[in-house]
């Protein structure tokens, strides 16, 4: 994936030149799953060192997506509708998805929704509604932000990171987020929680602060527009656990959720989910744990040939770094995704 001023750039010629507009019709597909994480005021525009923002945006350019996309024609639909429709046409639509269940999803993106009449989906992951889960880049992020230099040991290294200045502060992000992202699951979050410890963050407070309680999560479930989906139990990296692990999972997360709600969820997002995170391995899970659907973070539009896949459906996310309708309606010709994937409709292998 191109850095996000050369990928703004490619969006911003093929807007401009007419490109996305002419070719769309080729490439837009049957619909779109738009991804979001938090819903704020101000979500996205954080200046200096924020290196989590590209997972928020604000209330305001939520509401002028889903208008955008009313202009348009879209139909504003929910995941059982939008697999019905794979398998049997319609207009193009649009489904809006949030990962992880973030008290921000209920107090700012929910009235938004409500205001428009707009389906939405909330993945939830019991380890982080009951509080208890390392949002590691989130700590990690706290740790730079608020301390002066860090220490850490990784990969055999012993590393003294200074972080004065924001410049230097994104040194040490880029430093540590893959070696830390790419742990095995449990050493990571071992790694985070000592890592934080020693750089004064609470990673359980961090978790109950910003996610939904199961008393808020029940709250929002009673909204006739809402879905409830699973998200694994722990916020694991599915692809990196084994087998039998990875199944627990995805299955012991529905059953969890089943318990607290009253009702089995149907879909399921995959953590992170790019092809380093779920695989076709990983697909059939989701299958074999009783999911209609699975969505990852794979780039792309939906095709009807995804009727076959549709525990690999792919999504694009609203990101801070791109709160700006053009981008969307670039992205949305499906052009910007064509040229990411070669051309390929469908991206469902390794």
């Amino acid at each position: 994936m191109p850095s996000a001023a050369i990928f703004k750039t490619t969006l911003d010629l093929l807007y401009y030149s007419g490109a996305s507009a002419a070719l769309g019709p080729a490439f837009a597909g049957s619909g779109a799953i738009f991804m979001l994480h938090h819903v704020f005021p101000g979500g996205g525009f954080a200046p200096g060192f924020a290196p989590n923002r590209g997972l928020e945006i604000t209330p305001d350019f939520l509401d002028q997506v889903i208008g955008m996309l009313k202009a348009r024609g879209f139909d504003l639909v929910n995941l059982d509708e939008a697999a019905r429709r794979l398998n049997g046409g319609g207009r193009r639509f649009a489904v809006f998805t949030l990962d992880d269940g973030y008290r921000d999803n209920l107090v700012h993106a929910q009235p938004v929704f409500a205001r428009h009449g707009c389906p939405y989906t909330v993945y939830v992951a019991p380890a982080i509604a009951d509080g208890t889960c390392e949002l590691w880049w989130r700590g990690l992020e706290l740790a730079i932000a608020r301390n002066n230099r860090v220490e850490a040991a990784i990969g055999g290294e012993k590393l003294v990171l200074p972080c004065a200045s924001d410049a230097e502060k994104w040194q040490a992000w880029h430093r540590l987020y893959w070696p830390v992202r790419l742990l095995e699951q449990h050493e990571q979050r071992r790694w985070i929680s000592s890592f934080c410890g020693n750089h004064g963050i609470d990673l359980m407070a961090l978790c109950r602060e910003a996610a939904m309680t199961w008393d808020e999560i029940r709250q929002i479930s009673r909204d006739p527009l809402c879905t409830i989906g699973a998200h694994t139990v722990n916020h694991f990296n599915v692809k990196a656990l084994r087998p039998d692990e990875a199944f627990d999972e995805l299955d012991l997360s529905a059953r969890r959720i089943a318990e607290e709600t009253g009702k089995r969820p149907q879909h399921f997002a995959f953590p992170y989910g790019d092809e380093t995170s779920a695989g076709p391995r990983d697909f059939d899970l989701a299958r074999k744990a009783g999911y209609a659907t699975a969505v990852t973070t794979r780039k792309g539009m939906l095709f009807p040939a995804h009727k076959d896949h549709l525990t690999a459906l792919p999504r694009f996310s609203l990101a801070g770094e791109y709160q700006n309708i053009r981008y969307v309606e670039t992205l949305l010709s499906g052009l910007p995704f064509a040229l990411l994937n070669r051309f390929k409709p469908l991206n469902v292998g390794e």
